[in-house]
């Protein structure tokens, strides 16, 4: 049985993402620091982790519990945090706990999950970044800390490409624009977006399950609006 590790499994993209996987056949580690809607998921091969990606210990526990499969094929990086505030506004904690989300914990994450990965014919890691965090897209005021940790995070795919380029797993970003989520909604209030979730969602399943042969180190913008 092939086997799929999401971050930010609770709701929008990522319980879709889920109900995507298992719904192919896959076996789905899901984590979340909140399980609730995931519980109502009633399939054998959804392994539910509760555990927080900020905290060093909980990466360890994750950790511990990934190298107990050697099929683990794919790691979406979906977790994800956004603030809305005006630049001059922004806190030290506020900056520090967004990039700590987007950006430290895919970090540390793959730092534990790699050699697991190696263990498989080919994986794939696809981060979730944001066309806010593409290079030459439209931005918008508000969402500086938000934009620029989606950016580090898409420096980090390509860094990662190039340090694992001879070993057998991909790394690809996919700076997606407007689905309608809890985040978006916070992001852009009322705007309704073209695309929903689970549509984003298929288009996510098909590209991590598919590509990791023919995609390696690319920023790939997935928008119809910006918004």
């Amino acid at each position: 049985m092939q086997t799929i590790v999401i971050t930010g499994a609770s709701g929008g993209i990522g319980i879709e993402l889920v109900n995507c996987f298992l719904f192919s056949g896959w076996r789905v580690i899901a984590i979340s620091r909140n399980i609730d809607e995931l519980e109502k998921i009633k399939n054998d091969n959804l392994i539910l982790l509760k555990a927080n990606i900020n905290e060093a210990k909980e990466i360890e526990r994750i950790e511990k519990i990934c190298s107990t499969f050697s099929d683990i094929q794919i790691v979406i990086n979906n977790a994800g945090t956004l603030i809305n505030k005006p630049f001059l506004n922004i806190t030290e904690g506020e900056l520090i706990s967004t990039y700590q989300t987007n950006v430290f914990a895919p970090f540390l994450l793959l730092q534990k999950l790699i050699p697991i990965l190696n263990k498989t014919e080919r994986a794939h890691v696809v981060n979730i970044g944001s066309m806010g965090g593409f290079q030459g897209s439209a931005k918008f005021a508000g969402l500086t800390a938000y934009s620029s940790s989606k950016f580090a995070l898409a420096g980090l795919t390509e860094l990662l490409a190039e340090e694992f380029k001879s070993e057998n797993i991909s790394f690809n970003c996919l700076a997606i624009g407007a689905a309608q989520t809890k985040m978006l909604e916070k992001a852009f209030p009322g705007y309704q977006a073209p695309v929903s979730a689970r549509e984003m969602a298929e288009f996510i399943f098909n590209f991590a399950s598919k590509q990791a042969k023919f995609i390696n180190g690319k920023i790939i913008p997935v928008s119809v609006s910006t918004p």
